[in-house]
C-alpha cells in the first residue's frame, strides 16, 4: 500500500499550484481571450461572448478566494450595481482538470441552479489566466472590469473594501456616461 502513496504523492505535486505571477494587465487595453464552460454546460468565449455591455469579472484561484467573491458580491448587490457579473474560477495544472467534473458538481452543489450561468470554470485556461492577472495573493479576487469592447478600465486585486468598491462603482458611472 505505502508504494502506491509514493507514486500517487509524485504525480499529485504535479499539478499543484504556484503563485509567483506578477499581474500583467495594462488598462485601456483589450482583455486577454480564453474559454471555459459555465456550470450550465454552455461554453463561454471570453471577451467575445460578453461584447455588448460593461462587465464585472470576479476571478479566483483557490477555494478560499471564494471569501473575497463573495465580500465583492454582496457590496455590488447591497449598493445596487447595475453591472453584469461573473464569477471565473481559474484553476490551472494538469491534475485539477482530470477531476474538473468533481470540482463542478461540487460548486454547484453550493450555488443556486438560477446562478449556474454565470460561473465560468477554467480548466484548460487557467494557467493562462492566472499569469495574465497575476497570483501572487491567491485568496485575494481579481476584479477586472471591461467596457463594451472588451477593454479593461479597472483591475484590483489587493482584497475587498469598500474603499474599492466605490472604485469599481466609479468606473462603472464614468462607463455609463454618468461622471
Amino acid at each position: 500500500m505505502r508504494y502506491l502513496l509514493i507514486p500517487f504523492l509524485l504525480l499529485s505535486s504535479l499539478g499543484c499550484s504556484s503563485y509567483n505571477y506578477s499581474s500583467s494587465i495594462q488598462l485601456g487595453q483589450p482583455l486577454i481571450a480564453f474559454s471555459g464552460n459555465s456550470l450550465d454546460g454552455e461554453s463561454v468565449s471570453v471577451p467575445l461572448d460578453l461584447a455588448g455591455k460593461p462587465t464585472l469579472l470576479l476571478f479566483g484561484y483557490v477555494h478560499k478566494s471564494q471569501f473575497d467573491i463573495d465580500r465583492w458580491l454582496i457590496g455590488l448587490d447591497m449598493t445596487k450595481t447595475d453591472v453584469t457579473i461573473y464569477e471565473i474560477p481559474a484553476i490551472k495544472g494538469f491534475i485539477p482538470r482530470l477531476f474538473s467534473q468533481v470540482f463542478d458538481d461540487a460548486m454547484r452543489e453550493g450555488i443556486p441552479k438560477e446562478l449556474w450561468r454565470d460561473v465560468i470554470t477554467l480548466y484548460e485556461d487557467g494557467d493562462k489566466v492566472q499569469r495574465y492577472t497575476g497570483n501572487l495573493s491567491p485568496k485575494n479576487a481579481r476584479v477586472v472590469l471591461i467596457d463594451r469592447e472588451g477593454k479593461i478600465v479597472h483591475f484590483y486585486d489587493r482584497g475587498f473594501s469598500v474603499a474599492a468598491l466605490n472604485d469599481v462603482r466609479d468606473s462603472l458611472f464614468i462607463l455609463h456616461g454618468l461622471k
